[in-house]
């Protein structure tokens, strides 16, 4: 069979990936294209556009890009057409795929969306574009079985993929010494900074997160960063402080690093995964952040706290992200520190939540099931 995943951003390029890879283990013949990154093509998808031609962030930048975001919708209507797939499988990123939710399902193409976008935050009503469009849906988080149930929309939760991701990675991983010589690290422990994989969220936070290296002599920090992203990005910011940039080994890193300062996203729940104690940091453009606030309907950002439905992690949001507040906040996360070990407690909590391995298998076996089952019937 045929299928087309579309994912605009490096979390629905790792998810992807290992969709694809189970995918070929449903269906040894499946023929996949894919728009998203260098993994979803190393697990064997034929990539036709790369996320870095299509990641903007917030109302702002994707006003700025319209005629770019414009014509990428052209262009994957036009792919979409030309290879008729069985399904286009959709991941997140809910602006672009609403859109071709709507387009491929007035075309006859089966639509499965997978990872929901997160209409429980905001914008809630777009929840009936979903139960328009979207014939089925799969759920990682368990809290949003009960969102969807309200919409009268059954979502299917099988897991969270990203701990066979995780759980992959750790057992694969070289004992601490060697990681931190393969990394290139001295022998202090580590901070890490999880800045974020868009140029935009990494200017607004960055820069204060390279406020607190001082502070902390006897740490060195480390961003966690991206291949696709101008080096000058980053040498701009850091300037002449002693942190060192270590691209596209954001798991390795997260294997030695003792606590990390991180951007709100996927990563907070990585670094949950991985054990790490961190501290959330965001910063938006003043336009995002003020209409985000108005539309907002959860208390947190973060997965870990929404997951936990708790403040486990300290957020520090648009002007609360200041060098003498992420100071206080980081004490705190370190070896030693306060909320060092009641973090750590917390999550193994959260994983007790999540469930065990094998989503990603469980949802492509269901996948390949019930596109064969509807096959059958026509």
């Amino acid at each position: 069979m045929k299928y087309f995943i579309i994912a605009g951003e490096p979390s629905g390029d790792l998810h992807g990936s290992n969709l694809i890879l189970n995918l070929f283990e449903a269906d040894p013949a499946a023929d996949i294209v894919c728009w998203g990154g260098d993994l979803m093509s190393k697990a064997g998808g034929r990539l036709v556009r790369h996320y870095r031609e299509t990641a903007f962030m917030g109302v702002w930048e994707v006003m700025v890009n319209i005629r770019k975001v414009r014509r990428n919708f052209s262009e994957c209507r036009r792919q979409i057409e030309e290879m008729m797939p069985e399904v286009v499988i959709l991941i997140d990123y809910p602006g672009f795929n609403l859109r071709m939710a709507r387009f491929a399902k007035k075309r006859g193409i089966s639509v499965y969306y997978y990872i929901s976008p997160k209409f429980w935050a905001w914008r809630e009503g777009r929840v009936e574009l979903l139960k328009r469009y979207v014939d089925r849906l799969y759920i990682i988080f368990p809290f949003e079985t009960e969102f969807f149930s309200k919409h009268e929309y059954k979502a299917h939760f099988l897991g969270n993929p990203l701990i066979d991701q995780v759980e992959a990675w750790r057992r694969k991983t070289p004992e601490h010494g060697r990681l931190m010589e393969s990394l290139g690290l001295g022998e202090k422990p580590v901070i890490l900074l999880m800045a974020g994989s868009r140029l935009q969220e990494i200017a607004k936070v960055l820069p204060v997160m390279v406020q607190v290296v001082s502070l902390f002599p006897e740490y060195q920090f480390v961003v966690a960063g991206m291949d696709h992203l101008p080096a000058s990005l980053y040498e701009g910011i850091i300037g002449t402080n002693p942190v060192r940039v270590v691209n596209d080994r954001a798991y390795d890193l997260l294997s030695v690093a003792e606590a990390a300062l991180v951007t709100s996203g996927t990563a907070t729940l990585e670094a949950a995964l991985f054990g790490v104690p961190q501290v959330v940091c965001y910063r938006t453009s003043g336009l995002t952040y003020t209409l985000g606030m108005f539309f907002l309907r959860v208390r947190f950002i973060s997965l870990v706290n929404l997951i936990m439905g708790r403040g486990a992690v300290t957020e520090l949001i648009q002007g609360e992200l200041n060098s003498e507040r992420l100071h206080i906040e980081l004490e705190k996360i370190i070896s030693g520190g306060e909320s060092h070990e009641v973090m750590k407690r917390d999550y193994e909590e959260l994983r007790q939540i999540l469930g065990g391995e094998g989503a990603s298998a469980r949802i492509a076996s269901d996948m390949v099931t019930q596109l064969k089952q509807g096959s059958m019937k026509t």
